[in-house]
């Protein structure tokens, strides 16, 4: 009984709503994340994902994959090198796109960014920003449409597990739009040619909570871009 409790303490009451959309007795829990123990999420509870789906079931979380309700191995590498590298991001103004659960762009602050700005398409995923970093003690700007954004001083943008689609792939080159410098991470595309970006490190990771997805998946790639550079990633 008090197990339970302390559970339903760390939950979110709006979270839990966004969240049955995916699947109806699904609900959140403040989760620290193993890479980045400072830092804690409203994830969905492992309890609700741990047991077999009917056929219905399986269809709608396919149909709407709250993908803000978890930490992606991409974003939780991203957001440990940056907390481990803060002079990435201290002082600077920093784009996070594809936000997500917000990680990356809480991350950016704690290290000491001096303003971030977190961008999604999705409406619950800034939602899920907002708890996040309320959650963090941390400030982010949200917005919903990168080509809104309009500022430009913005110095770093940071991208984690957006190549998931190739198309996205078009975006390499639409960030030096609106910043000189990106830090990218991803675990799908695992290495790609781009004359504006080079590879800094490979790190093993894993979805939170763990979706026990495929080894190839656990491998993240991080790489740098510079709207300058000539240099072709092998």
């Amino acid at each position: 009984m008090s197990t339970i409790k302390a559970n339903d303490k760390s939950r979110n009451a709006s979270l839990d709503k966004l969240i049955r959309a995916m699947l109806t007795d699904a609900f959140v829990s403040v989760q620290p994340l193993p890479q980045c123990p400072h830092i804690s999420l409203y994830l969905v509870d492992p309890s609700t994902m741990d047991r077999p789906f009917t056929l219905d079931e399986i269809r709608r979380i396919w149909d709407h994959t709250a993908y803000w309700a978890f930490c992606w191995a991409s974003g939780q590498v991203l957001a440990r090198f940056i907390l481990d590298n803060p002079h990435w991001v201290k002082g600077k103004k920093v784009l996070d796109f594809g936000a997500g659960s917000g990680v990356v762009a809480i991350a950016a602050m704690k290290a000491g960014a001096k303003h971030v700005i977190a961008c999604d398409i999705d409406p619950q995923a800034l939602i899920s920003c907002q708890q996040n970093a309320e959650l963090n003690q941390v400030k982010l700007t949200l917005s919903d449409d990168l080509f809104a954004i309009k500022d430009d001083d913005i110095d770093l943008l940071i991208a984690a597990d957006v190549l998931y689609d190739r198309a996205n792939l078009s975006f390499l080159d639409t960030f030096f739009k609106y910043a000189p410098q990106v830090l990218l991470a991803d675990s799908r595309i695992k290495n790609f040619q781009h004359h504006h970006y080079q590879a800094l490190e490979k790190i093993a990771s894993f979805t939170v909570p763990d979706l026990d997805e495929f080894d190839e998946f656990r491998l993240v790639s991080l790489y740098e871009g510079r709207a300058e550079q000539a240099t072709t990633v092998n």
